[in-house]
This record gives C-alpha cells, structure tokens and sequence, in this order.
C-alpha cells in the first residue's frame, strides 16, 4: 500500500431494527395466553362435584332440567349433607322422590344412591323399590343397594346381577365398522364399537357399555352380525363387585355363593380388596345360614 493510499476501513453492515410488538398486540397476546389457561379452569370449576353450594344454588340446580350434570351436583351435595346428618337436607326430600322417574339415566342413578343414605326419608323407601324396575342395570343395581340400608332385600336378584358381566348385543343387523380392544377399561356410557346398520351403512350406529368395567370379548372390525347377536362382554369394574359382595354379606343366601366364588380366586383383574369382600361374604353367609 502506498503512503498515499488511505486505507479502506470495513464499512459495517447496517441492518434496519426489527419491529417490536406495540402495545395493543402485547396487550392481545397475553389476554389470549389468560384465556387459554382460563378455559381449562372454568371447565373444572362448572363440573366439579366438590365446589360446595349454597342452599339457594341447590335448590335451582335441582330444577335445571336443562343441565343435568346441575342435578348430580346438588345431589351429591345432599348426599353429603345427608351424611353429615345436617337437618336441612330434608327440605328437599321431595324432589328426591321427583327425581327418580327422571328421564336422564345418569340423575336416577344418583338419586337412588342418595335416598339410601337415610333410611328415615320419607317416600325414599317406595321411591326405590319402584326403581328395581328401572330400564337401566346401574338405577336398578343402585337402588337395590340402597335398599338393604333399609333392611329390605327385595333387590337380591338385582345385586346378583352386577356381579356378571354385561352382555351386549347388536340392536340390528349390520357390520362392525370399528371396535374397541379386548382388555380395555371403559366407563359406564364408554364407546366400544360402531355398527354399520345394513339399512343405513352411512350412519354408524354408535354401541355403549351399560357399566363401567374392562372388555372380555367383542367382535372384530368387518364382523357381520345379525339383530341380537353378542357385540361384546363386559367384565364388570373392580367397585362395583366390592358394593354387591358388601350387601350380599348382609343379604346373601347359599345359593348365591356360585356368583361369590370367582371372586375369590387370585386372578389380576380382580383386587385384592374386592377378593378379601368375596371370602368374607361367603363366610358371613354361611356362617348365618348354619352351613
């Protein structure tokens, strides 16, 4: 370089600021994070049964036919009162008996649960016994249980029930377009298959699980069934065996011992709790029946 030449310096690359986010988008940003988080939250909170209601709060959810998850909530919470012999529960024993002609099967099933916990209440005793005809096996079963709290065995035969499985059948001919796997958990109402109907194959008619339990068998997707035939078995869930055993302790008579003892047996499905109950209610009603 020659003493004339000036040197050349780098000339440094000028880039052009990036645009923050001005007050109104930042403003947007976060109120969309809140309502994200929010939105879970209300959810929990509109259908958590525990959240305790005022005596006004359940005497309107027991009216709000439109809502029936309303209606368990104030049940329940009456259930509780019930059981924390809390006397003003018995303002609304009227509706309890109301309830259980109700149309929605989830709210009978509730209501006959509630009206066991006072053997006291007034019309519950007659409430119950109509509800062992109920069109659902879990009304039915429920009610029978709350029945022997009144030292009535008239729902024997409904107890004996929820210890076999369910048995559901195709309520048309049609094809199977999609089932569950055996082994499955399901809730009570859980979706196990769809049946393709043979008069409308576009509309899968949706097929549900009466009780909550785990599948023993079902027909596979493709299978062809005529009206009537066995969709799936359903094993039922571990709580409700241990509720019918704890009854069948009081209730039982030898003849329902065959329905006891697979209880009994060391298998996985079955808890250890649920296989202690079955031991033990043998025992009580042999031991009551001088067997």
């Amino acid at each position: 370089m020659s003493a004339n030449q000036i040197p050349v310096q780098p000339i440094a690359e000028t880039r052009s600021p990036k645009p923050g986010m001005s007050r109104t988008q930042k403003l947007l940003f976060f109120l969309t994070a809140w309502l994200i988080c929010l939105m879970p939250f209300l959810f929990w909170w509109n259908t958590w049964f525990g959240r305790k209601l005022s005596d006004q709060q359940v005497a309107e959810y027991l009216r709000d036919t439109k809502k029936p998850r309303h209606i368990q909530q104030a049940l329940v919470q009456v259930g509780e009162r019930i059981t924390h012999q809390d006397a003003s529960a018995k303002q609304w024993y009227p509706q309890l008996v109301q309830l259980a002609s109700d149309p929605v099967e989830e709210v009978r099933n509730t209501d006959a649960w509630v009206m066991g916990q006072d053997p006291a209440g007034t019309g519950f005793h007659e409430a119950l016994l109509k509800m062992l005809d109920d069109p659902s096996q879990m009304v039915r079963g429920n009610a029978a249980l709350s029945l022997v709290r009144f030292g009535d065995a008239s729902g024997r035969p409904q107890i004996l029930a929820l210890l076999q499985p369910a048995r559901i059948t195709a309520p048309e001919s049609g094809r199977i377009a999609d089932a569950d796997r055996p082994g499955t958990a399901l809730h009570q109402g859980g979706l196990i298959a769809k049946l393709a109907l043979a008069a409308s194959p576009a509309e899968p008619s949706e097929i549900r699980s009466p009780i909550a339990g785990r599948i023993r068998s079902i027909a596979g997707t493709g299978a062809n069934l005529a009206a009537g035939a066995e969709v799936a078995v359903i094993d039922p869930a571990n709580e409700q065996v241990w509720e019918a055993l704890r009854a069948l302790y009081l209730i039982g008579q030898p003849e329902d011992l065959a329905a006891i003892r697979p209880y009994e047996r060391d298998l996985p499905d079955i808890s250890n709790d649920v296989r202690r109950q079955a031991q033990e209610t043998e025992q009580a009603i042999k031991k009551r029946s001088g067997l």
